[in-house]
């Protein structure tokens, strides 16, 4: 078979690597923004460990997400079940489309929100009673990948194959 009988197969694909890929990256970016400030922490008092991995940990949600869009689009194509689906070049080009929310909001949520974690994690280290406070800035930030994950989800479900 040639590349051009499988082009719808090919886009599929391209969406579900792109919506791992560049989630994932803001995951990265964005827990490792984090954790360098949570190591500046950690060093003056390793008492504050638990509060700040839970803040760490935050922007990791987005790499999940992408994950996830990842997932339920191999199992529609049929990669994952071993029952590959023809899919036509527009139907690719669909389920391409409906990979990009996760993909992009993934990956500037994801650096955004290692930023405001680090914040976070400088309020935990003055005012560690204030925790429950500075939790609340970088979950401000997930709303946005959760509505991505949301649109992502519910438009490669919705197509038809």
């Amino acid at each position: 078979m040639s590349i051009m009988e499988n082009l719808g197969i090919v886009y599929a694909l391209l969406g579900a690597s792109i919506a791992v890929l560049l989630a994932g990256a803001g995951s990265a970016i964005g827990v490792g923004i984090a954790g360098q400030a949570a190591s500046g922490v950690v060093t003056e008092d390793p008492n504050k460990f638990a509060q700040v991995l839970i803040m760490q940990l935050l922007p990791g949600t987005q790499g999940l997400y992408g994950l996830l869009v990842g997932f339920i689009t191999l199992s529609k194509i049929g990669i994952l079940g071993g029952n590959l689906a023809a899919v036509d070049v527009s139907t690719g080009l669909m389920i391409l489309a409906a990979c990009l929310p996760i993909g992009i909001v993934g990956l500037i949520s994801g650096k955004s929100q290692g930023k405001t974690a680090a914040a976070a994690i400088g309020i935990v280290a003055k005012k560690p009673d204030q925790f429950g406070k500075a939790m609340l800035f970088p979950a401000m930030v997930e709303t946005y990948a959760i509505l991505a994950l949301l649109i992502s989800f519910l438009a490669v479900n919705g197509i038809q194959i």
